[in-house]
């Protein structure tokens, strides 16, 4: 049953005194029970033993190959940028694609899933002031996410490799560290905009279900079907519409001269798909009938 008995619950005026809606559901009261839910400490713990988990790989594996590096592979223990440009291209297909989806498709399916949800709107929260609340904290958790797995991987590598600067694939060329710098926070800055359709799948499947593993899972199978039929050559320029076609546009940023041509296709990709679905979230939640 909802808020009101019939299934909904209505944005109407309450005329309780003192009520005011713009009060309800405070931004940092919900960043902080999902700051202190298992799965964020569980996820955080995570990406900060990532890079020193790498670093143990390469220390049992040994063999350095500097001098005929050709790959971010065998650029990886050059030093600290190299080695976070490496941590990117093995994280950003598949694992970054889980912690966002996570994050963002956890969000109101654990609610429904409690059955605590009927009762944030019974508040009465506005459903939607409730699900633009949950939206920002997934957001910040997700930026702090990827802020946390880069931060750590710089320090780690600069620790264990120096601070070096950023040998470029291919030819070896090599640029100095505060340029180098600002190349990995363009890659940084273009992975999480590509990563903005996950979060609206993730979204608008959280709002459709209360089941969070339902949510995340969809999201994340949204992208191994978009990456498969990438790899399908039969359908031509088709593939540029895929959500997963310029996941790895940010390789651009790695060359002499950078060029944004493809890292801005795929941003516009990503954010058009992301505001749909967000758009499509928000239009389900505020008619749907809240029964958990």
């Amino acid at each position: 049953m909802s808020a009101d008995g019939t299934g909904r619950a209505p944005e109407a005026a309450v005329t309780a005194a003192g009520y005011r809606a713009r009060r309800t559901l405070p931004l940092r009261v919900e960043l902080l029970r999902q700051l202190l839910r298992r799965r964020t400490v569980i996820t955080f713990g995570l990406l900060l033993a990532l890079p020193w988990v790498l670093i143990a790989a390469f220390q049992i594996g040994g063999g350095d190959d500097e001098g005929t590096a050709v790959s971010l592979v065998d650029l990886a223990t050059g030093g600290a940028l190299n080695f976070t440009v490496f941590t990117m291209l093995v994280s950003s297909s598949f694992l970054l694609v889980v912690v966002v989806a996570l994050f963002f498709g956890d969000t109101v399916a654990s609610e429904a899933n409690w059955s605590s949800l009927r009762y944030l709107l019974a508040a009465p929260v506005p459903r939607s002031r409730l699900l633009r609340q949950k939206l920002l904290v997934a957001l910040v958790l997700s930026a702090a996410a990827l802020a946390v797995l880069v931060v750590m991987t710089l320090v780690s590598g600069a620790v264990v490799y120096g601070w070096n600067p950023l040998t470029l694939p291919g030819g070896g060329a090599e640029l100095p560290a505060g340029e180098g710098l600002g190349r990995v926070a363009l890659i940084v800055g273009y992975a999480f905009v590509n990563l903005a359709v996950v979060a609206g799948a993730a979204f608008l499947l959280s709002v459709a279900t209360d089941s969070p593993l339902g949510a995340v899972g969809g999201a994340v199978a949204m992208i191994i079907v978009s990456n498969i039929l990438d790899a399908v050559e039969a359908l031509g320029d088709w593939r540029q519409a895929l959500p997963g076609h310029w996941g790895f546009a940010w390789l651009d940023a790695l060359a002499p001269t950078v060029s944004y041509d493809q890292m801005t296709t795929g941003a516009v990709v990503s954010l058009s798909y992301a505001v749909v679905l967000f758009a499509w979230a928000f239009r389900r939640f505020r008619s749907a009938d809240v029964v958990s």
